[in-house]
């Protein structure tokens, strides 16, 4: 709770959704007299953080300097420095048509703090996440494997509680598993899992990886296999299958913008999850809500390529209910469809996926 230093007519401040103050970083001073001060306590802040870094001349005990978005941002190492959690507040315009986050705000959020937690733990500060050692060899990690169910979307306002933590997967890749959680009660709301490569950034070869590698990375890694979805035969774990024509529905001529385009001159993964949904019937958007995607992807794509989104639809199955109340739904309320990305002159996949969609609850 923030109070006006200038008594007795200054009040709390203000109650957020869910009986949260706005506070940290969003709370705002509140003062009754004419013309008032109107203070944020972010800007504050900032200023206070400023004013330490400034004050400081540089390293604290031996320590390195820490950066004023690391001072201000709401996420910290677990007390073990073997996984990391960060909380978000979800912004106006990162929702959509149901007045939610959108599932690509979600991918979004996930990157954010696997990125945060790299740099946590040391590792480059380029956006990368790269050890010394895959510097200099020109090593980068790229997704292979992207899985995120969503129990119960967060609105305008809700703050997003997310845990992430990484681990070996075989001899040439790694896996990140994430936990969301609603702040205000504690409710896991969403899981997801991914597995990631090592590629040369130069001649865009998967590489295997190295021993030194491994002891750089790994020694952040829970010693013990620790997973999202523990749950044997679980959605994370399906195959999808090879997608030939006629495809159900489809929407041709997709141009990637410039501001698609991430720090490795490729198309961010996420962008991908826009152009699959793009190819999604109307009627479906209208009546349901995405409850599971997964993207398995296969090639990279350049500014200047052209993409054809291409959906078919797929009887649905009884898939494992990984411990949601929403996995397990009746079959009218619940539709499945699989996914093709390809480039529209050579025909190449770019991606395949899977997408479960709920009936909207109105």
């Amino acid at each position: 709770m923030l109070r006006c230093h200038i008594p007795p007519q200054c009040g709390p401040a203000p109650l957020g959704r869910r009986g949260l103050p706005r506070a940290t970083p969003t709370a705002l001073l509140r003062c009754a007299r004419p013309r008032g001060i109107v203070a944020s306590a972010a800007a504050a802040q900032v200023a206070a953080a400023v004013a330490t870094a400034e004050g400081s001349g540089g390293n604290a005990g031996g320590g390195e300097r820490r950066g004023l978005a690391e001072r201000l941002r709401m996420g910290s190492l677990l007390e073990d420095g073997l996984s990391y959690k960060e909380s978000f507040v979800v912004r106006s315009y990162e929702v959509g048509i149901n007045k939610t986050a959108t599932v690509e705000t979600i991918a979004n959020l996930l990157q954010e703090v696997g990125c945060n937690h790299a740099q946590s733990v040391g590792f480059s500060t380029d956006g990368f996440a790269t050890t010394m050692t895959m510097r200099e060899l020109g090593l980068i990690w790229v997704t292979n494997r992207m899985h995120i169910e969503i129990y119960k979307y967060p609105a305008w306002g809700d703050v997003v509680e997310i845990e992430t933590w990484c681990q070996a997967d075989g001899r040439i890749g790694t896996r990140r598993d994430w936990i969301l959680k609603d702040l205000a009660n504690g409710e896991v709301i969403g899981r997801a899992t991914s597995k990631w490569v090592m590629m040369n950034q130069n001649t865009r070869r998967l590489q295997r990886v190295s021993d030194e590698v491994r002891d750089e990375v790994f020694i952040h890694c829970p010693k013990t296999p620790r997973l999202a979805f523990p749950e044997e035969n679980n959605g994370s774990l399906k195959k999808i299958p090879i997608l030939t024509d006629p495809a159900d529905h489809s929407r041709l001529g997709l141009v990637p913008r410039r501001a698609d385009l991430d720090m490795n001159q490729h198309v961010n993964n996420v962008t991908y999850i826009g152009w699959v949904l793009e190819s999604i019937p109307q009627d479906i958007i209208d009546t349901h809500e995405l409850q599971t995607i997964t993207l398995d992807y296969r090639r990279e794509c350049q500014h200047d390529d052209i993409v054809d989104s291409l959906t078919y639809i797929e009887e649905a199955d009884e898939e494992s209910s990984n411990g949601s109340p929403f996995a397990a739904l009746h079959p009218e309320e619940k539709r499945q469809f699989l996914h093709c990305l390809r480039f529209a002159q050579a025909g190449d996949e770019i991606n395949r996926g899977r997408t479960v969609w709920r009936k909207l609850a109105r």
